[in-house]
């Protein structure tokens, strides 16, 4: 399901529509989505802790490669 995920369907905007219209770069974008949806979406063999626990970690995971970049650390 592209339109409407549940995880997302509970606020009055999807998180796509507004990382879009405010064009944010792409890891911003990508912690924006994260951190709304963790909590909320159940990955496959996961219980919902561990669920939220790993949208978190993507959340931590584009932040410090945002930092890496600015830091001159860049991962090619």
């Amino acid at each position: 399901m592209i339109k409407n995920p549940p995880h997302y369907a509970r606020y009055k905007i999807e998180p796509v529509t507004f990382i879009m219209e405010n064009e944010l770069p792409f890891h911003t974008g990508n912690i924006v989505k994260y951190a709304v949806r963790a909590g909320h979406k159940m990955y496959d063999m996961m219980g919902p802790v561990d669920s939220e626990i790993a949208d978190l970690e993507k959340v931590i995971q584009y932040c410090r490669l945002r930092i890496d970049q600015l830091s001159g650390n860049e991962v090619p």
